[in-house]
């Protein structure tokens, strides 16, 4: 087989035998093909696409490129959770210890996050102390002994996804929905877990801008399920504006504790109900109805914040340690009236410049930084009051955050 080859024959719109793509991916992680023809077959893609059969193709080699979760040591029905990233999405943290506390075992490696704000495992990492790297061992324990566990990826999990995920992001072929595709469930499926919940975002603050583009994403995907037997759960969920209040990692740490604690009427709490029900019911075959009143019971009860707290102890981590930075600078409004927008992406794009977030892979992230929004959409605004706080350390601007609200 010849790369040129390969690259010219997606470049005319052809379809790819899996030995082709194999040929082409795996010899780019074993270093037989350069970084620049992988960069122009990712090209290539991005511009053709890919019929079902190569999607289906591809995300095989990214699971086999590594090692592959085996959950069967532990009793019952498995279930994971992933959200395709958004500002303020702190719903992993709430919905995995509801789901555990109703009885589900929910299994769940994460990333660090690369844009706006940081990963879940960003986000854990707040908590001092707080172990993500587990073993194998470690990780089939936890979930045995108190029914959930978050950890970051292992090395050895879809190896070849990590290094084509990191081309991508400098060759501006991250939005190509057969390489998101690929890319999520490969990991998803590799996790072990019986049946997955995707969280599609969508709208300016998130990958996929518009309804009609997650459609066609999340039936991807379904498919993808459907072909390697995992009951794969779609819900799209809007991203125009942030998610919560808190948008920052110790912030949305403590966002989601007051969310399990019962703060549940707002945008974020209806979102992780939904979530946790649709997992709950699948998992038990039971209604989505008598899901979520062991949902709400679980949170009335307290046990799902139970549940937090011995997740966070179990792996090592001291929830009284949370720290916010003592320096912020309040923005007040210009004028009065209803807030009509609050633009996700400006209010990440800040996020990220005060230090919430990395630019590159190598940066490091203040956890201490972020923003807390005073007002929502709908809510009313006098001149002088206050539209939202920065939570500064470093760099101590307000830069452009007016401009993320609309009032009228």
């Amino acid at each position: 087989m010849n790369i040129v080859e390969i690259i010219n024959k997606k470049k005319r719109g052809e379809a790819l035998s899996y030995e082709e793509l194999e040929y082409a991916f795996m010899g780019y992680l074993n270093k037989e093909v350069a970084s620049y023809q992988m960069s122009a077959l990712l090209m290539a893609i991005c511009l053709k696409g890919m019929n079902d059969k190569e999607i289906t193709d591809l995300t095989k080699i990214f699971i086999n490129s590594g090692e592959v979760l085996d959950l069967s040591s532990i009793e019952g029905i498995k279930v994971d959770k992933h959200s395709t990233g958004g500002i303020g999405d702190k719903t992993t943290l709430v919905v995995a210890p509801i789901v555990a506390s109703c009885g589900v075992k929910i299994a769940k490696m994460s990333g660090r996050g690369l844009g706006y704000t940081g990963g879940t495992i960003d986000k854990l990492e707040s908590i001092e102390g707080f172990k993500t790297d587990l073993t194998t061992t470690e990780f089939l324990k936890e979930l045995q002994d108190i029914g959930m566990v978050i950890a970051s990826q292992t090395k050895n999990l879809t190896p070849l996804d990590k290094e084509i995920y990191a081309l991508r992001d400098v060759t501006g072929t991250t939005d190509s929905y057969p390489l998101i595709a690929s890319s999520i469930m490969s990991k998803k499926i590799a996790s072990g877990a019986d049946k997955i919940l995707i969280d599609l975002k969508v709208g300016s603050g998130a990958l996929i801008s518009n309804m009609n583009d997650a459609e066609k994403l999340a039936n991807i995907m379904k498919n993808i399920g459907k072909e390697f037997n995992k009951e794969t759960i779609i819900v799209i969920s809007d991203m125009d504006t942030p998610l919560g209040r808190n948008i920052g990692n110790s912030l949305e740490v403590i966002e989601a504790i007051d969310t399990l604690k019962g703060n549940i009427d707002n945008d974020l709490g209806s979102l992780c109900i939904d979530l946790a029900s649709k997992l709950i019911s699948t998992a038990k075959k039971i209604s989505e109805e008598e899901a979520k009143e062991e949902v709400l019971l679980s949170i009335k009860s307290g046990k799902a914040y139970d549940k937090f707290l011995s997740f966070v102890k179990y792996q090592h981590g001291d929830i009284n340690s949370l720290k916010v930075s003592q320096d912020k600078i309040c923005i007040k409004s210009e004028k009065e009236g209803i807030i009509k927008k609050v633009d996700a992406r400006i209010i990440g794009e800040v996020s990220m410049n005060l230090g919430a977030g990395r630019k590159n892979k190598e940066d490091s992230i203040d956890h201490t930084v972020g923003i807390v929004l005073n007002k929502k959409i709908g809510d009313k605004v006098s001149k002088g009051e206050e539209l939202c706080t920065l939570y500064v350390n470093k760099i101590k601007k307000e830069f452009n955050i007016r401009e993320a609200f609309v009032i009228d």
